[in-house]
């Protein structure tokens, strides 16, 4: 369960992320200028296990993987939107970053409201407003990327698991 920090349509990787701080790939150091640009207390507020909402087109812009590092290393536990740029889509997988496409919540759960998201069934419970809405739950391997971390992760634990599919 975490608070809900709204934002809305559009929102780009230079938000996320503003490109003068791109000089580091410190995950620390980049949460703590996750959203500065349009919102300066953002980074000071965020919590382990906050969720993010977004509207429409969340993480449009360049591909930099610098973006969903963000928001991951600033303790967000996930980012629900209406929907993604597809290289963010992408990228928040291959970082262990879960996110959700959900019309429905990123309308009506509001800044500040307490949310649970439960990634293997895809609900969202809205405990402030009492609300649950559905989200379309990721594959297993999709979620077992995002358990072990992202990408890279799940490959190298495949390997040292023995895994026959592992690269």
């Amino acid at each position: 369960m975490g608070k809900a920090f709204k934002f809305g349509d559009n929102i780009d990787t230079d938000v996320i992320i503003p490109a003068r701080h791109l000089t580091t790939i410190d995950p620390r150091e980049l949460a703590a200028h996750c959203m500065e640009d349009i919102d300066p207390t953002f980074a000071g507020r965020v919590h382990a296990g906050d969720i993010m909402i977004a509207g429409s087109n969340f993480g449009c812009g360049s591909s930099r993987e610098h973006a969903p590092i963000a928001i991951k290393a600033a303790g967000v536990a996930a980012v629900i939107a209406r929907s993604f740029a597809r290289i963010f889509y992408r990228n928040a997988i291959n970082i262990g970053l879960p996110i959700l496409e959900c019309e429905r919540a990123a309308e009506a759960v509001s800044d500040g409201d307490e949310v649970i998201a439960d990634l293997d069934s895809g609900k969202i419970i809205n405990i402030t407003k009492n609300e649950t809405y559905q989200a379309e739950p990721f594959p297993p391997f999709i979620m077992d990327i995002i358990a072990a971390g992202g990408l890279l992760a799940s490959l190298s634990r495949g390997e040292d698991e023995g895994d026959p599919h592992a690269l």
